[in-house]
């Protein structure tokens, strides 16, 4: 711990040297908090490298995380920042991959102005959709008390870098506003809710064969089979069922938009989640009829009144002629368009619109790109973003379309490029590749968000 000392020393002297232009309020803050990472966070990575194989890695984080966040406040104090919900600036980038990678702690690359590249490491990591070894320990201790009595604040901050198995049902109800903070009201809530939404099966459900909805339930007849097809547990007739009454009753209940094509995906990640926690095996090949009946109810309300959260926050992506996406894909045209000249110029070159391939990437949120294990993983910190599904997500889909940047270059023709676009490789994708790509994504929202001038060309 005397080199952390010399580090956090090193902090204090570099905040003196550059105190002056602080006082210039945020109009340098970016370049010298890339400054800051480059001089003193870069350096003590690879001075420390080693370190953090040790047996005892985790109180080394532990201990190193503390000591960054103290000196980030001796030396950033009274800079202005945005509001984020994890912790801030450069040691937010060293934070997540403290966290994202336990044991083995990432490279990072000295230069930060460049995307960051996947490690050639090998990492073991159980790829089963309910969670991995990021589960045990002090991390899952910490979780657990934080969903007892919750700072909502510091558990977002916690949630940011991924969410332990064993409470990712309960942060999940948390975060999405659901689940009330205050203990003494959640048993209450979640039976008022619970009896609220089998209400509305009741009275409205029987109407799926009425003039006025059987289109509508057609169409979610006909989705439901699609969803995740290749997964065992998405074709039980029980859980086809189950989806067609969460998707129904929503439609129903939003007018404005009604059922779109897409909205089935956006079940699937909370059906698995409120699953898992009543299932040690494998999720994907659970027979759900097995359970109790009054648990199946209980996913079913909570999968229902989670989803209905989420679509609060988008439901522009859904409404007539879908303007959200459309606004969101022109976001992303001119978000590319400032961070990697080159792809959008070969875009232009071959005559691809980013409408026929991100349209998708907006509608779905990148859930026909990634493995569902993937996607829950990326939704532990959307749900911990204030804005994640919303706004973050953008960013999201700037850092998913430069990774494959060499890929991208080396095609030759229209047809070669969409075909690559719409069949990404990432089937092998797992906490390593979706802990860099929210690094990344992270690295361009700080650099861009809010301040339109740089990404209008």
């Amino acid at each position: 711990m005397v080199a952390v000392g010399l580090w956090y020393g090193a902090g204090v002297s570099y905040r003196q040297q550059t105190q002056l232009h602080f006082i210039d309020g945020n109009l340098n803050a970016q370049r010298h908090r890339d400054e800051i990472l480059r001089s003193i966070v870069v350096p003590f990575i690879r001075h420390h490298h080693l370190m953090f194989q040790h047996d005892n890695a985790q109180s080394h984080v532990s201990r190193i995380c503390t000591q960054f966040l103290e000196a980030e406040n001796v030396f950033l104090h009274g800079l202005h920042t945005h509001q984020t919900c994890h912790p801030l600036s450069m040691f937010g980038m060293l934070w997540i991959y403290m966290y994202n990678s336990m044991f083995q702690l990432l490279p990072i690359s000295s230069n930060f102005t460049q995307p960051l590249k996947r490690s050639g490491r090998t990492f073991h990591r159980p790829q089963s959709t309910a969670g991995s070894t990021l589960c045990k320990g002090d991390v899952s201790r910490c979780m657990k008390q934080m969903v007892v009595t919750p700072d909502t604040e510091e558990l977002r901050k916690h949630s940011w870098s991924g969410i332990p198995r064993e409470v990712r049902p309960i942060t999940w109800r948390l975060l999405s506003g659901y689940l009330p903070v205050n203990m003494e009201r959640r048993d209450l809530v979640l039976k008022r809710k619970r009896d609220e939404y089998f209400g509305f099966i009741e009275q409205y459900y029987h109407s799926r064969t009425d003039e006025t909805y059987k289109d509508t339930y057609r169409q979610i007849h006909i989705d439901i089979p699609r969803t995740n097809p290749l997964i065992p547990l998405f074709q039980q007739p029980a859980v086809q069922e189950v989806f067609e009454r969460i998707l129904f009753i929503w439609a129903i209940r939003h007018p404005a938009s009604g059922y779109v094509q897409g909205i089935n995906d956006l079940v699937t990640p909370f059906f698995v989640v409120f699953l898992s926690e009543f299932v040690e095996e494998d999720v994907e090949n659970f027979d759900v009829a097995s359970l109790p009946l009054d648990t199946q109810r209980n996913i079913e309300a909570d999968s229902f009144w989670c989803m209905t959260k989420l679509l609060d926050g988008i439901q522009d992506n859904y409404t007539f002629a879908q303007p959200g996406i459309q606004n969101k894909v022109k976001a992303l045209e001119e978000l590319v368009s400032r961070i990697d000249e080159d792809i959008h110029n070969y875009f232009k070159r071959y005559e691809v619109e980013y409408l026929q391939f991100a349209f998708r990437w907006m509608n779905n949120l990148l859930m026909r790109e990634l493995p569902l294990r993937c996607t829950i993983r990326l939704w532990d910190t959307y749900q911990a973003e204030q804005e994640g599904f919303s706004h973050f997500h953008l960013y999201v889909c700037a850092a998913f379309l430069i990774e494959w940047r060499k890929e991208i270059l080396s095609m030759v023709d229209f047809q070669g490029l969409l075909m690559l676009l719409q069949n990404l490789p990432t089937i092998h994708w797992g906490n390593e590749e979706v802990g860099l790509l929210l690094a990344e994504a992270y690295r361009l929202k700080y650099m861009f968000a809010d301040a339109p001038n740089h990404y209008k060309r």
